[in-house]
């Protein structure tokens, strides 16, 4: 081929931002490619600095974000949206990431236009699609219509077999959080939200999933507050996500707690390393199971179902359900029983070397070409 193949890396939100920069990254180095950048706007407070931190900027940006959005307004926007953008560039393929509503409707609209999807983190499943909603109904869709899938880890690859997906199409990669964190994570990373656990063992805590909101929330967030009241050396540092579902009732539960420290939204760079220095992780999250895990850090994950299992395989997480009863036990298995600790934080990561992006990069041109 004389011309340079085009390719459409799109994405809307900040975990495919930092999943997708690593990719971007390598695409730019190949001087046979020219990358397009296209963001949907799904997330535009956490997106921009996220990219930044990766040297990407967008080329096309939808800009459709707005105040309390639904999943129809996102899923209809970025249909309509993508399909102006692909008829206009015209790219020879289309990558997109994960399970959001941006990476369906993106994946949807390249369908119908006819061009090639490439599906980065493919293969993951729950079997509930309810948990996580609506992410496990997107990811089994974009299934549907990519022709290339980038499976991070062999236990994806074989859920993709299983639903009939031809092995010539699959590719297992790794997943590319482990490369993100070859660009985030420094030596003598140093920041005032952890001068302030006071030297305390300090536990990373997210909870913000949407099939969480209410009462299930609410069960996570007391349960916090019944483990900071058993042990008096730890202490909670919760970034708080902006959506009012979550963020009103995490300020009713955990605001006046002593032993919780509730921040804004952290950049992906303060993030990362402030995860490598934690004691261990307690989340609701998908991403921030892979992260933990590459760092070394045991993961408690309060949901009573995940996609990726291959962490619980390899001792570096626990299930801990949606029971506050539950969750706080074992929580307080990792903090009491140091056997359980070690054990945990000495598992290997079961999510690649690092190098899951020029694993991408070398399928991807080697189909299309």
């Amino acid at each position: 081929m004389d011309r340079k193949l085009k390719i459409l890396v799109a994405f809307g939100t900040r975990p495919e931002a930092i999943k997708m920069c690593p990719v971007i990254r390598e695409l730019y180095s190949r001087p046979n490619v020219e990358t397009v950048v296209c963001v949907t706007g799904q997330h535009r407070e956490l997106l921009t600095g996220t990219m930044g931190a990766f040297g990407v900027s967008a080329d096309v940006d939808l800009k459709l974000m707005k105040g309390s959005q639904s999943l129809v307004y996102v899923t209809s926007e970025v249909l309509m949206g993508m399909a102006r953008v692909l008829d206009e560039i015209r790219p020879d393929a289309v990558m997109v990431h994960g399970d959001t509503s941006s990476a369906f409707a993106t994946s949807l609209a390249a369908f119908y236009a006819g061009i090639p999807v490439g599906h980065v983190e493919a293969g993951l499943r729950t079997h509930d699609i309810y948990s996580p909603f609506p992410e496990e109904l997107n990811r089994r869709s974009i299934a549907m219509t990519a022709k290339l899938h980038f499976a991070p880890t062999s236990y994806a690859a074989n859920n993709l077999y299983e639903e009939g997906v031809s092995p010539d199409r699959v590719a297992v990669t790794g997943n590319t959080a482990v490369d993100a964190l070859k660009y985030t994570v420094t030596q003598g990373f140093e920041h005032s939200l952890l001068n302030d656990n006071y030297g305390k063992r300090l536990i990373f805590l997210t909870a913000h999933r949407r099939e969480s909101h209410g009462r299930i929330m609410a069960e996570m967030l007391m349960a916090v507050r019944e483990v900071a009241a058993r042990f008096d050396d730890v202490h909670f540092l919760c970034p708080v996500h902006p959506n009012p579902s979550v963020s009103e009732i995490t300020y009713k539960i955990l605001g006046e707690c002593k032993q919780v420290s509730l921040c804004a939204p952290l950049g992906v760079v303060e993030c990362h390393n402030i995860i490598s220095k934690c004691y261990m992780v307690l989340t609701d999250s998908g991403g921030l199971q892979e992260e933990a895990a590459a760092l070394g850090k045991p993961v408690v994950i309060m949901r009573n179902v995940t996609e990726r299992p291959e962490g619980i395989l390899a001792g570096v997480a626990r299930l801990a359900g949606t029971d506050r009863e539950q969750i706080v036990a074992t929580v307080s298995k990792v903090l009491s029983d140091l056997d359980t600790f070690e054990s945990m934080a000495s598992a290997k990561s079961p999510y690649g070397d690092g190098f899951a992006s020029k694993k991408i990069v070398d399928f991807l041109l080697k189909k299309i070409l």
